[in-house]
């Protein structure tokens, strides 16, 4: 490839596609031509883009000819669709649906951990899920240094995560409940305004929902890890933008906190923000539109021997969605 991409975005339009598009101009990645791709319905809409604007095209199988690379962020069913185009076109394919995550001929990557994946790539990349990605950006410098065996972990999920329809919903159901008017959910299954909802995505045979699964599934791929386990509580809250998770992790060498915490800050994308006794901890609202994720609360664990919790936060549209994805696409400009 050229220093300089053709770099076409499937679902610019959407929530991460806007932030992908904001990425990339905000990290100066090297955009020659850009191709914003949607629904027909959005098709000839202009998006700002490098103090200019870019008209979106409809997504069609011919969009990808002389792309360099594709972001796809318009759900799994489009990815499964259109990406054999772009792979077929020669682009490289950074697909942040659930499509092709698992799928043993695909490299699964957060940048910070397993960059090295990325360049074996037969055409496609799968990015993972937001709260596997946010978990892991406070483990794995853990895992480093201690040997990750498992994990018990609470996922509190922002509204975001279901898209525009869930802050829509939050709004609405906030606003009616102020104006003392009835309540009605349509994205949840409960209400979500002063609420929370312990049930993300279906639940599977085994008790739990595909979203607690992944963090398993998907963490066991990033870490070359095959025994790592998870055990997790995924959780709607009534929050905007911005995922936390309450982690205890047991390791194969005892842990020190000191030293946690001093690994923990010394990996990229990824700090400590600990001092409980001056109530100084990481909230969602600290992570909201920054790269990095939070780390605090880290602690020895009482029950668990060799093990320490902490409390991670992370703002998933960009970290856990669309910086991972051009961080991926960063990969190939040297």
């Amino acid at each position: 490839m050229s220093k300089s991409f053709h770099v076409a975005v499937a679902g610019a339009t959407g929530a991460v596609g806007l932030e992908m598009l904001q990425c990339l101009e905000q990290r100066g990645f090297p955009v020659r031509d850009l191709s914003p791709l949607a629904s027909a319905r959005s098709a000839g809409k202009s998006l700002p883009f490098n103090g200019g604007e870019a008209k979106v095209r409809e997504l069609t199988p011919e969009s990808f000819k002389g792309v360099d690379i594709a972001l796809f962020s318009a759900g799994s069913g489009i990815s499964k669709d259109f990406a054999k185009y772009a792979v077929e076109a020669g682009a490289v394919v950074i697909d942040n649906s659930s499509a092709f995550r698992m799928d043993g001929d695909v490299p699964l990557v957060v940048p910070e951990i397993n960059p090295d994946d990325a360049l074996a790539h037969k055409g496609i990349i799968a990015n993972p899920n937001c709260t596997t990605i946010v978990t892991l950006m406070g483990l794995n410098p853990l895992h480093r240094e201690f040997g990750v065996r498992h994990v018990i972990a609470s996922s509190y999920q922002a509204v975001s995560g279901s898209g525009a329809q869930g802050i829509i919903e939050l709004e609405t159901q906030v606003g009616a409940i102020t104006r003392g008017e009835p309540i009605e959910a349509k994205v949840y299954s409960r209400q979500i305004a002063f609420n929370v909802i312990p049930q993300i995505d279906v639940f599977t045979d085994n008790g739990y929902t595909k979203e607690e699964m992944k963090m398993q599934f998907e963490g066991a791929k990033i870490l070359h890890h095959p025994g790592f386990r998870a055990s997790v509580t995924c959780v709607r809250v009534p929050v905007y933008r911005s995922h936390s998770v309450a982690v205890t992790a047991q390791f194969e060498r005892e842990p020190d906190v000191a030293r946690a915490r001093e690994v923990i800050n010394a990996a990229p994308g990824v700090q400590v923000v600990d001092d409980p006794a001056n109530l100084v901890y990481p909230t969602p609202l600290d992570t909201t539109n920054r790269d990095d994720c939070l780390v605090g609360r880290i602690r020895r664990d009482v029950v668990l021997e060799n093990a320490l919790s902490f409390w991670v936060v992370g703002d998933q549209v960009r970290k856990g969605a669309a910086l991972n994805a051009v961080q991926i696409a960063e990969l190939f400009i040297d």
